[in-house]
């Protein structure tokens, strides 16, 4: 009669942390965070020395995977011995920095699609579709929606000319991306007046300071960035930092890996409005896209004024033609 096979126990972070508790010999005293933040250090080194090995000797390093398997269970060892030793749980922390990437790098297909306005009147929603005309007019950029001018004038308020003028794409970018911008909602009229809070403060003033510091803060990243040309990724500090700004906001909602969709699409849409000294744009919240339509209309060129000497010209040279007759 065959033998029963051994069911292999299920083992999870909270039972490893309590079992490889038990195997520690240093608990107590002055060295006992040291020593396994140390070894941590170590063994992690260990792993990169076995990818070394496995770099240099390709399939004749024949036992590479298990030599990482050691390596990274030391590994665990020591992350698992420094979280009892300051009071975590690893099973907690194993869950919170699950959470974390997945809002980091995630795709929830629900996210991208949240609307926050879609239960108030039309007249105070975010358009779902428009397109804005960024043009430049005696020097200065103007925004037009059908035809009909709406913000005001704009420069780049800078010393060295710098492309900012054209910053209120990244408006329209967060519009697009996220759902949110009240300084779009100043500029297309749609602000949630039918409910006194939600226009005090998510349609309000602090907002709008809000969003135009991000868009400063991210401005100054990215002139030390090439202005994101290429990028396919914003430093997690910056994501951060945003988060934190946006804390109180409904927008606090939107993950990381959202507001990093939001900066490089409007960036990439800006980028095309400084080459060409405007264009035209198109917003699309069902989507949630942004992009760069046409090219800037060409304003006529003015007919030259002729000046007084210029005018008598053509009467000199007739009059000099008729003496010779």
């Amino acid at each position: 009669m065959e033998k029963k096979r051994k069911k292999t126990q299920t083992l999870n972070f909270a039972a490893y942390q309590r079992e490889a508790w038990k195997t520690d010999k240093v608990k107590e005293g002055g060295d006992a965070l040291v020593v396994p933040l140390l070894g941590l250090a170590g063994e992690v080194g260990s792993v990169l020395v076995e990818h070394k090995k496995w770099l240099r000797d390709k399939e004749k390093h024949r036992f590479f995977k298990d030599r990482i398997a050691e390596e990274l269970g030391d590994v665990l060892w020591y992350v698992a011995n420094v979280a009892s030793k300051t009071g975590l749980d690893l099973e907690a922390i194993a869950r919170k920095n699950l959470h974390k990437v997945r809002a980091r790098f995630g795709s929830d297909e629900a996210q991208q699609h949240l609307l926050f306005d879609d239960m108030y009147p039309v007249d105070e929603q975010l358009p779902r579709h428009f397109t804005i005309e960024f043009r430049t007019e005696e020097g200065r950029l103007r925004l037009y929606r059908d035809g009909d001018a709406i913000g005001d004038p704009l420069t780049d308020n800078a010393y060295v000319e710098d492309g900012y003028r054209f910053h209120d794409v990244f408006h329209l970018a967060y519009a697009a991306v996220l759902a949110w911008s009240p300084v779009a909602r100043g500029l297309l009229d749609c602000k949630r007046r039918s409910d006194e809070d939600v226009d005090r403060v998510d349609d309000g003033g602090r907002a709008g300071v809000t969003e135009e510091g991000i868009s400063q803060l991210v401005y100054q990243y990215a002139k030390t960035r090439d202005m994101l040309r290429g990028a396919t990724e914003v430093d997690q500090w910056i994501l951060r930092t945003i988060q934190h700004m946006t804390a109180d906001f409904e927008v606090a909602r939107r993950t990381p890996a959202d507001w990093e969709r939001a900066i490089l699409a409007g960036f990439e849409v800006w980028d095309n409005l400084y080459k060409n000294g405007g264009g035209t744009v198109t917003v699309d919240l069902i989507k949630g896209s942004i992009f760069y339509a046409t090219l800037p209309v060409q304003a006529p060129k003015r007919a030259k004024a002729l000046g007084r000497t210029e005018r008598r010209a053509p009467e000199k040279a007739a009059r000099r033609a008729a003496a010779r007759r």
